[in-house]
């Protein structure tokens, strides 16, 4: 089983709506069975809590299932757990590549390096800014992509072809 993992600073904004972004998008393309899904923060402040509750508004007006969601921090085990771990930006990245040290790792990027047409690099943290619906269009755009990736790389084919985003 592949097995992704969204990372933010506090997993209560941008990589819960990224992981449940994802299963949705993975469940509509029969993938479910084929590649597991998980967020964590770096920081802990908000360890065990529920996602925001613009990011659970948001992801309710897009019939986004946030059921299970359930902020952690990431532990030194995730870098050899997940084929491909994902930052939200650039500190999280960093703050994830320290984590990994020497150790050997999956893929370790950046959620917009899956959308070669932005113009942006990070997605910007919906918790300072507020906006977020920019946030979600970033986001799904960055799982589409990512999950094109995914299945090249891991020659995944869908079992529903009508839904490949």
């Amino acid at each position: 089983m592949i097995s992704v993992l969204f990372v933010c600073l506090g997993n209560i904004c941008r990589s819960p709506m990224a992981e449940a972004v994802f299963k949705d998008l993975i469940a509509k393309q029969g993938l479910s069975d084929k590649i597991f899904i998980d967020s964590a923060g770096t920081g802990n402040w908000h360890a065990g809590k529920p996602p925001h509750e613009g990011t659970i508004s948001i992801l309710s007006e897009k019939q986004i299932s946030v059921e299970g969601l359930k902020a952690r921090q990431v532990e030194k085990a995730d870098v050899q757990k997940f084929d491909y771990i994902i930052a939200m930006d650039v500190e999280n990245l960093g703050n994830l590549r320290r984590l990994a040290g020497y150790d050997k790792a999956g893929y370790i990027g950046r959620l917009l390096d899956f959308v070669p047409e932005s113009d942006i690099a990070d997605v910007p943290d919906p918790y300072y800014t507020g906006n977020f619906e920019e946030v979600y269009d970033l986001v799904k755009k960055g799982c589409e992509g990512l999950l094109q990736t995914i299945r090249k790389e891991n020659s995944l084919s869908c079992l529903n072809e009508n839904n490949i985003g």
